[in-house]
């Protein structure tokens, strides 16, 4: 198998290269700030549609069968998933109710669904037949490839582990065939994620889309392209010297180069993010009922009486993922969005892309404590002899971390690339083979 594009755009730094034949599995990457532009795996869709039902199966007994047990003083409660995730709604909360059971069980299963959809589409294409003509194919590959962000089913999987650490000393907690299934389906989620060949399944769906000028060195400073940020697709201007307002190959609204607008709109959400932070920590995250009296706890109540207890890790986890991390990501992405266009050397633009790729990556993790504080407010309800209630904090705190999503997304990376940081010695490179993907 061999990638037969000639030229991609790195959406990290705008720099257009020439691609290499690549064999096997392997990763071709930007010459310039190493970002990935094709990730090559050999049988995808064979891969995709194996581990995707095997994915499905594992989602279905994990709702069906018991979740968790907790048994306190002779009293014995379970959950099943669902209950974990809709509890919010429960105490009034229907919007949190709704966004965890969406990111856990519904858009994980729809993305696994439609994934193995668009492969098999591709996989029976015949020549000179292009499945991607249809308006349906495009919506549902847009679909997928926009809801990955919002996948946090290993991030509750990790809030289940935390929860299990913060009861265990004062109750007793059975895992149920449902936590093992679901288990097995966060290792499989990741692994389709893996086994997924975007360019292949582009070029088999798609025609392939003309380039124009565009050449190898060009960068989005060059104004004779704009390209997808879904798709990746070289977007050229129409006879008349118009750029398209979609996509040529996806349809995708297409964004022009504009750093003035892109990093405008994320200030403004990073900035409210920042507001919303302080009563995310101030006001009470759970409440705790035991034996008639009840206690409110804030974020940082948490982490200490873990501390206390002994759960020296779990303290550090709750402590990094909603504290520090929500925090250390405002921070950096106020430091990118001010000395965005003030960067002249390449090694700077460079040093500044690995702090964007940094708050990328860290960003989702901080959603651990909602779900932490979900999953104890359904299984500990044990009325007046102990039960665990949701405070204002939990909305609060997850609005910073959609915030704070959304404007890391909105974030163009491409400004930090300035006329006087681009480099000539790396544009004219053709696209680097990095090691196998595995």
């Amino acid at each position: 198998m061999t990638i037969r594009t000639p030229l991609a755009p790195c959406l990290e730094c705008g720099l257009v290269s020439a691609i290499p034949a690549i064999s096997g599995e392997q990763n071709a990457c930007c010459p310039r700030c190493g970002h990935t532009l094709f990730r090559q795996v050999i049988d995808s869709h064979q891969k995709v549609l194996a581990i995707g039902t095997t994915c499905l199966v594992l989602l279905a007994i994990s709702l069906v069968f018991p979740f968790m047990t907790i048994s306190v003083q002779g009293l014995s409660h379970h959950i099943v998933l669902l209950n974990a995730l809709s509890v919010f709604h429960y105490f009034d909360n229907n919007a949190l109710a709704v966004l965890l059971v969406l990111t856990v069980i519904l858009l994980p299963a729809c993305y696994v669904l439609a994934l193995m959809m668009l492969f098999a589409l591709a996989a029976k294409k015949k020549e000179g037949d292009y499945p991607g003509d249809s308006w349906w194919v495009k919506q549902l590959l847009r679909f997928v490839f926009r809801i990955e962000l919002w996948l946090l089913v290993d991030i509750f999987l990790v809030g289940v582990l935390v929860s299990i650490v913060k009861i265990a000393a004062m109750t007793d907690v059975v895992m149920g065939e449902s936590f093992w299934a679901f288990m097995l389906f966060t290792l499989m989620l990741v692994k389709i994620s893996r086994a997924t060949d975007r360019h292949w399944l582009y070029h088999r769906l798609f025609r392939p889309m003309p380039t124009g000028k565009v050449k190898a060195g060009d960068t989005h400073l060059s104004q004779n392209h704009t390209a997808c940020r879904l798709c990746h697709c070289i977007n050229i201007p129409d006879d008349n010297g118009d750029m398209p307002d979609a996509c040529q190959r996806c349809h995708s609204a297409l964004q022009p180069y504009n750093p003035e607008k892109s990093l405008t709109i994320s200030a403004a959400l990073a900035i409210t993010a920042l507001v919303l932070y302080a009563p995310a920590n101030l006001y009470a995250m759970m409440y705790t009922i035991s034996f008639g009296s009840t206690e409110s706890s804030t974020i940082m109540d948490g982490v200490i009486l873990l501390w206390q207890l002994g759960s020296y890790p779990i303290a550090l986890v709750i402590l990094t993922a909603s504290v520090i991390v929500p925090l250390t990501k405002m921070l950096i992405l106020f430091h990118l969005l001010m000395t965005a266009k003030t960067t002249h050397h390449p090694d700077d633009s460079l040093a500044k892309l690995k702090l964007y790729r940094f708050i990328e990556l860290i960003g989702r993790w901080s959603m651990i404590d909602v779900f932490v504080v979900a999953l104890l407010a359904a299984l500990v309800q044990f009325n007046n002899l102990m039960s665990i209630s949701p405070g204002p904090a939990v909305a609060y705190f997850a609005l910073v971390v959609i915030f704070t999503l959304i404007a890391t997304m909105i974030y163009d990376p491409r400004a930090l690339w300035t006329q006087e940081a681009i480099s000539p010695a790396t544009t004219t490179k053709p696209a680097t083979q990095d090691l196998p993907n595995g």
